[in-house]
């Protein structure tokens, strides 16, 4: 999924686009080949007598078509091979009938590849369209700023085509301050998107009913708990952690579910935010949650990066982790989004190969402006 952080989802960059292999069209040159096989032959059959050799390329032109062009397209392209095969203004070989109707039998039946190939298209189109609106229901994007907080965050789901996977991250604003939670399901990929749903459907709810982090926490415990009791091998399980800010952006509470804790960006250097660690969601630990809560004090110009295993565990060629807090001062901005696309574009140069979902939350508070 790309980079979320506002109202709308900017389209991925270039080079996270899905390839013309994966559903994407195809690019010009596959394009271009039909048409550019088409006029070279004829243009060199007319120049030269000498080109009577190439017509055999021409036998390639209608499967050509079938990548990039729908059945009409694809028809004409196949006409203009046969009126070049059998025209005298050509000086090529005069084909013999059994060649006209290979060449033909292979027209034609590009021809209704190429109906098929478009029919299909259209209805992966349609059910990718719906899977998108789906997934986006499922995880939307955050503001840009959610009461005192401004908010970025970036998603990049491990499955190659999906917007969402295991990982999940809200930002919402409760009778009790800004509420956020960034977290990471067992598994990735489809089959992980139910228990998300419910996941992010128990905190949303929580959030605003419950006064105590603490609370808010064990409630998403004991969805998990349920959910996996419907299933004697569900076994589920998630990571997670959930920040809590105050009305004045002045303190932030949080607690961390066998998650990695934040990292404090404060004065151009960034520590992980010292926290005793929990038990993760899903193992029935309503009762121990409430010792694992850490109460930060918040200076102006801090800011907090919350990070999946995707980040934290992606290594390069030598088997080390990604040193996410030795690097972040660098790859910081002003500009909360700015900050998650660069440190995802570093973990990009710095891994040989990222295999898990990518999850940032980049949360930037500052008090409300006197009125």
């Amino acid at each position: 999924m790309g980079r979320v952080g506002g109202p709308a989802v900017r389209p991925p960059r270039d080079g996270e686009r899905r390839g013309w292999l994966q559903g994407a069209p195809p690019p010009l040159w596959v394009r271009a080949l039909p048409l550019a096989l088409t006029v070279g032959v004829g243009t060199a059959a007319l120049l030269t007598p000498d080109a009577q050799d190439l017509g055999f390329l021409l036998g390639a032109i209608p499967p050509l078509a079938v990548l990039s062009y729908g059945p009409l397209a694809t028809a004409g392209l196949g006409a203009a091979v046969l009126v070049i095969l059998t025209s005298s203004v050509f000086h090529l070989n005069r084909p013999g009938q059994a060649d006209l109707l290979t060449v033909l039998f292979v027209a034609l039946l590009s021809v209704f590849v190429s109906y098929v190939r478009s029919r299909r298209d259209v209805q992966l189109d349609t059910e990718r369209t719906i899977a998108e609106a789906a997934q986006r229901a499922v995880a939307p994007p955050v503001p840009e700023r959610v009461g005192p907080v401004r908010c970025a965050g970036l998603y990049r789901a491990a499955e190659r085509g999906t917007l969402v996977g295991g990982d999940f991250f809200d930002v919402r604003q409760s009778p009790y301050g800004v509420r956020a939670v960034l977290g990471d399901v067992q598994g990735h990929g489809l089959a992980a998107v139910a228990t998300v749903a419910g996941l992010l459907g128990a905190f949303r709810e929580a959030v605003l009913d419950l006064p105590d982090l603490a609370a808010v926490a064990a409630r998403l415990d004991r969805r998990l708990v349920v959910d996996s009791a419907r299933s004697a091998y569900a076994e589920l399980f998630a990571t997670a952690v959930l920040l809590e800010f105050a009305p004045d952006a002045a303190r932030v509470r949080g607690v961390a579910c066998g998650h990695p804790p934040p990292v404090l960006l404060r004065d151009g250097t960034a520590t992980q935010i010292e926290a005793v660690p929990c038990l993760p969601l899903g193992v029935g630990l309503s009762e121990v949650v409430g010792s694992g809560v850490f109460t930060l004090d918040l200076r102006p110009g801090d800011r907090l990066v919350v990070a999946s295993d995707g980040v934290w565990e992606a290594r390069d060629a030598t088997d080390v982790f990604y040193p996410l807090t030795e690097r972040l001062p660098a790859l910081a901005d002003p500009d909360p989004a700015a900050t998650a696309d660069r440190v995802w574009a570093d973990v990009l140069r710095y891994a040989t190969e990222v295999r898990d979902d990518v999850t940032m939350l980049v949360l930037d508070p500052f008090p409300p402006q006197p009125r």
